[in-house]
């Protein structure tokens, strides 16, 4: 039943059968190493098949600053979820649905649109071989500069995405003294109509870090090799290879058993296409705190050869609140953007998210999983989290790219109850410098607030504020530096009328201003939807 699920869910109607050949092969062998996993342990699957619906009125379909046409939108979406369960050696989660599109006003044009999440781990050989994977396939934005409604209203900005990693590795004990692990890595991201390069990953990296013999001082040495390979780019000139590689040794000590000293030195030697250098020595010097158990900050400054480099990385908890920072930089490309994203991993604790950087689950006493990014954003309240838990989990809504940029990013929220309230709020700041353009950048900066009240045990009422505002450079506009200012709002019920079926009701507002000529407009929708669990 796996197996056949997996496979039926990587056809894609509309894409070239070339594109879909690196999918395929990735989801197969995922599937194949999950059944040739160890059988000393039982496995049991659990199979959930559910049908959502919906009907949406919109006032401007098209979200034009003129030519304001009014439409109804109606989908229907059936699908499933697979979860193993019972085993310590093989976790894996697949969700998967096929929404189906039929608009009357507008263009009037009928869509199918491909939705799939999946993750895996599997112990092949016991302490010694695991092997992990992932799959996505979604509507993802074409450009910044276009409408930012989603596929199911307005597709003319949405195409969709599909990305694969496989990932076996080896990890070994040596005594007391040391803990070593090396791990491939075959990923990759395919776009429809070629509005980026399709991308292919092959990766290598390998870590010796301290072992239990060390207990206030810890170490580690780290390498990593990844070659990446563009092809049918719109644009050739964006079909350029590219090598990341870097070397570093770690030094950490434990001042107390809540504070922690470390720094890093190592060598990044790249090669991509760019104006300023891709090599050079770095260096990072931080700490890290945890005064409780509910309570930990880790911090880091230094310097890459593309500049100073700081990171944050905070989390605090308290009975009725979550409180959490994070700030990045690296380099990046749109593929390798779209696998961390869509490969971020949550769990449901006690009716609590909570994120890990892998697929152990950190808690199997309490904790239901895993699920994708990707699932959340599309699943949450199946899946049992409230609105203002969803706000705080900062998903972010990417834009296909080309070439390689280096990424900043900062992301913060907290979600917090009160009785029968709810409240959640976070922000968001994240800028792409892309090298080959001289540092040219775009920039989303965004607040968004959330409110909900539990009106009875199966009805509550919520809503949603946003604003976001888009800065793009003259060099990728082709044009005059651009800047949009976008706000949302959303007003709606939610009401379960039994364990397996729910609805809502959704009254939202969206209203763009921007310095460009025709690029302003207002849109009012309207929707009903219900979600049936079988």
């Amino acid at each position: 039943m796996a197996t056949m699920a997996v496979t039926a869910s990587k056809r894609r109607p509309g894409v070239r059968a070339a594109r879909n050949k690196a999918i395929r092969h990735a989801g197969a062998c995922a599937v194949l190493a999950l059944a040739f996993a160890p059988t000393a342990h039982a496995i049991d699957w659990r199979f959930e098949p559910y049908v959502n619906a919906s009907s949406t009125y919109t006032d401007n379909v098209k979200q034009s600053s003129s030519n304001t046409q009014d439409a109804l939108i109606l989908t229907a979406t059936p699908g499933f979820t697979l979860r193993s369960e019972g085993s310590r050696r093989v976790q894996a989660s697949l969700q998967y649905g096929l929404t189906g599109v039929k608009r009357f006003g507008g263009d009037q044009s009928d869509n199918f649109y491909h939705n799939l999440n999946a993750v895996g781990k599997a112990e092949l050989v016991q302490d010694f071989l695991f092997i992990d994977g992932n799959a996505h396939i979604s509507q993802q934005l074409i450009s910044l500069l276009g409408s930012p409604a989603d596929a199911t209203t307005n597709n003319s900005n949405r195409t969709t995405v599909g990305t694969y990693s496989i990932s076996p590795y080896v990890q070994q004990r040596l005594g007391t003294f040391a803990f070593a692990q090396a791990r491939y890595t075959a990923s990759g991201a395919i776009f429809q109509n070629n509005v980026a390069p399709n991308a292919n990953s092959n990766s290598f990296a390998a870590s010796l870090k301290s072992g239990t013999r060390f207990t206030d001082l810890s170490w580690g040495l780290n390498y990593s090799l990844r070659k990446l390979q563009n092809s049918n780019a719109a644009n050739s000139a964006n079909n350029t290879d590219a090598t990341f590689e870097s070397a570093s040794a770690t030094a950490g000590y434990a001042l107390t058993r809540q504070f922690r000293v470390f720094g890093t030195v190592g060598h990044d030697s790249n090669d991509y296409l760019s104006t300023s250098g891709t090599s050079g020595s770095f260096y990072s010097a931080g700490f890290g705190w945890s005064p409780t158990r509910r309570t930990s900050v880790e911090a880091s400054a230094g310097e890459r050869y593309f500049g100073r480099t700081f990171s944050l990385a905070a989390n605090h908890r308290t009975r009725l609140t979550r409180w959490r920072a994070r700030y990045y930089e690296d380099v990046s490309d749109i593929s390798q953007q779209f696998l961390q994203e869509s490969g971020r991993i949550f769990w449901n604790c006690g009716g609590i998210p909570q994120e890990t950087p892998d697929i152990n689950n950190p808690d199997p006493t309490i904790c239901v999983g895993p699920y994708s990014a990707g699932e959340l954003a599309t699943e949450a309240y199946r899946l049992g989290f409230t609105l203002q838990q969803i706000v705080d989990m900062g998903l972010l809504n990417i834009a296909t790219a080309n070439g390689i940029y280096i990424i900043k990013g900062l992301n913060a929220g907290v979600s917090w109850d009160i009785g029968k309230l709810g409240f959640g709020l976070s922000a968001q700041d994240t800028k792409r410098l892309y090298q080959a353009l001289g540092d040219a950048q775009d920039h989303i900066q965004g607040v968004t607030g959330s409110v909900s009240y539990r009106l009875s045990e199966t009805v509550t009422a919520n809503s949603i504020l946003s604003l976001t505002r888009t800065s793009l450079d003259s060099s990728l506009t082709s044009g005059v530096a651009r800047q949009d200012d976008l706000l949302n709002f959303s007003l709606g019920l939610n009401r379960r009328f039994t364990d397996r079926l729910n609805g809502a009701l959704t009254f939202r507002h969206t209203q763009r201003s921007s310095n460009v000529a025709n690029a302003d407009y207002d849109e009012n929708s309207l929707t009903a939807s219900v979600n049936m669990r079988f």
